[in-house]
């Protein structure tokens, strides 16, 4: 699992890297931006899915 989210992590990483060349560029591919940014989502909420799963609740 650990490694799983280390491969998520990278990924959102490059997809935030990507989306930020295609905004700087003056893109007109809106379309693909859009693509990218809910592909980036998804892949946030799987991190966070995988987080909460790892790291175990603390009852205080």
């Amino acid at each position: 699992m650990k490694k799983r989210l280390e491969v998520f992590r990278t990924e959102h990483r490059d997809l935030d890297a990507a989306i930020d060349a295609l905004t700087g560029a003056g893109s007109a591919d809106q379309l693909q931006i859009a693509r990218l940014k809910k592909r980036k989502l998804r892949l946030k909420d799987q991190i966070a899915i995988i987080e909460d799963y790892l790291i175990p609740d603390i009852i205080a």
